[in-house]
């Protein structure tokens, strides 16, 4: 009874060994070769689960999804002569997985190697028949499109690899020249600044200058009309007193006389040589007003 309980578990244990070592799974992600002895028997096995024969079939899974070249920072000289530091990606994945295998033995860092070598060959030869502007900017996209273009028709062929796009993430200048650079930028924009500054002061000195002036003309224009006015004030004052004392002479003559003596004997210490006789001193003689 003992000895009959193990037969299931021996079953069991022999029907595992048997689908572990005999039978094989494909996931919709990956693509898979069949190897029989060492040679590519089926290049192009469906997802699901399959049978092989241990000791005879030898089964590589690889990962069929898109995947990422980030490549190393290169330098490349544009048609200028011009050197630019260039940083850039690629993605990829298998395009034909008994070529891939072939080519990579289903390593993805020797596949990644030779597409990057590959790359860097493509982008120096884009970059050597074209101006530092137009890499930048003017024909970036152009750039990407033919070089992804050209590496297809290498890639497919040799690696059994297709190259989905190829991006530039950034482009810089050389150390040394981005300083010469940003030095003659810092130069030019304190040109600019002084340039600025001086037309500024120009144009405060004239209108200080400016401002001056009518000032100038406002205070003469101020005077004139100031002494027009007071000239006007003048004379319609004269002509009041004449007017007044036209009407009676010999008061006037008395009052201004009187302001006269008043203005004359204010100090005392004064003295005053004069004659007797003198028309001063008509009023002061005879004691008699008007």
């Amino acid at each position: 009874m003992k000895t009959t309980g193990f037969i299931p578990l021996i079953a069991l244990a022999l029907l595992g060994l048997f689908a572990s070592n005999c039978l094989f799974v494909v996931r919709e992600i990956d693509r898979a070769v069949l190897l029989t002895f060492g040679e590519v028997t089926n290049s192009d096995i469906a997802p699901g689960l399959h049978f092989r024969i241990p000791g005879v079939h030898t089964v590589r899974i690889f990962d069929g999804r898109i995947q990422t070249l980030d490549a190393e920072t290169a330098s490349y000289l544009t048609a200028e002569k011009n050197y630019l530091e260039v940083d850039s990606f690629a993605k990829w994945r298998i395009f034909n997985t008994a070529q891939f295998y072939t080519a990579t033995s289903g390593d993805e860092v020797v596949a990644n190697n030779l597409l990057a070598q590959r790359i860097n060959t493509g982008l120096r030869n884009e970059f050597g028949e074209r101006t530092k502007h137009e890499v930048v900017s003017g024909q970036r996209d152009q750039l990407m499109t033919e070089l992804t273009a050209s590496l297809n028709q290498f890639s497919q062929q040799q690696l059994g690899i297709e190259v989905v796009d190829v991006r530039v993430k950034k482009i810089d200048l050389p150390e040394q020249v981005s300083d010469n650079v940003y030095n003659r930028m810092a130069s030019e924009r304190q040109e600019e600044a002084q340039e600025l500054r001086s037309t500024g002061l120009e144009i405060a000195e004239g209108i200080s200058a400016d401002a001056d002036r009518q000032k100038t003309i406002l205070e003469a224009e101020a005077y004139r009309d100031a002494e027009r006015i007071r000239g006007e004030g003048d004379a319609q004052a004269s002509a009041i007193y004449a007017a007044a004392y036209s009407k009676d002479p010999e008061f006037y003559e008395f009052t201004r006389s009187l302001s006269a003596y008043r203005q004359t004997f204010s100090n005392n210490g004064d003295l005053l040589l004069l004659s007797p006789d003198s028309d001063f001193f008509k009023y002061l003689k005879d004691g008699k007003a008007p």
